[in-house]
């Protein structure tokens, strides 16, 4: 595991729905915590739908009723001995403080908390909560809409007012996802190059589309993707190009 020396804020964000904040938010917290060593704390704030601490119950019936991810979760546990990351509901508007209490409360010491808020802005704490982050990680997919917003709200947010409590030092950083092998590279030229005018930075690697990130354990039976007790197998991670994706977000996050 490489050392990464505080404890670090990062959140997958974005004003367009569907675009895989929090499923992005589950696979990284999957890889990292259960693969590559380092100790994931999870903020489920996206309320009321809390999609991410509801799929942990589905996971949990799922490895128990399914012979191939039950053997899979017993070797894992005897091979690392580790609990799986843990999966704190709260709303965004007191999610700060509910991350210091657990860890204050837990004698482990956390490398990454993640945290998956609301995908609307004027959701009460959900600007504070991303003015504090480390790193906000969104989302972008080749639809004019989804850029659109995702641009505006990129721009405004940076050039809020400093705010008590809030991080000088945050890193905004988008991401194609979603990407169809059939869609012409240069529509991503053109999106390239305004980001760029507009000196937002944007990760090299893309995140192609696959029918598995629809998928949970509970609708697989004999492989693992998105799922919050295993992490995606590698050959699965290196067709939708997820390997290259983590490995630029660890160079980004602990330079």
């Amino acid at each position: 595991m490489e050392t990464i020396n505080k404890t670090l804020k990062i959140s997958f964000s974005t004003q367009k729905g569907g675009v895989g904040k929090s499923t992005m938010t589950t696979l990284l917290a999957s890889v990292l915590h259960y693969r590559l060593g380092f100790n994931v704390l999870v903020l489920d704030c996206d309320f009321p739908q809390h999609s991410l601490s509801n799929m942990r119950d589905r996971d949990l019936k799922t490895v128990m009723q399914n012979e191939h991810h039950k053997r899979a979760a017993m070797k894992q546990f005897q091979t690392i001995d580790k609990k799986a990351f843990p999966v704190i509901r709260c709303k965004a508007e007191n999610a700060l403080e509910k991350a210091s209490e657990y860890i204050d409360q837990s004698n482990s010491d956390w490398n990454i908390i993640l945290f998956d808020l609301p995908g609307t802005a004027n959701t009460k704490g959900v600007l504070t909560t991303l003015k504090a982050m480390d790193f906000i990680f969104s989302p972008i997919t080749a639809d004019r809409l989804v850029v659109e917003s995702t641009l505006g709200f990129a721009k405004a947010f940076l050039q809020l007012p400093e705010t008590d409590g809030g991080n000088k030092n945050l890193k905004f950083w988008l991401f194609w996802n979603q990407v169809d092998r059939r869609e012409k590279t240069s529509l991503y030229k053109a999106y390239q190059g305004v980001i760029e005018e507009l000196g937002l930075s944007i990760m090299e690697s893309r995140i192609m589309d696959s029918k598995r990130f629809r998928k949970e354990t509970d609708d697989t039976s004999n492989y693992i993707f998105r799922s919050s007790l295993l992490p995606a197998e590698p050959n699965l991670m290196k067709i939708t190009k997820l390997d290259l994706f983590v490995n630029e977000f660890l160079k980004i996050i602990n330079p």
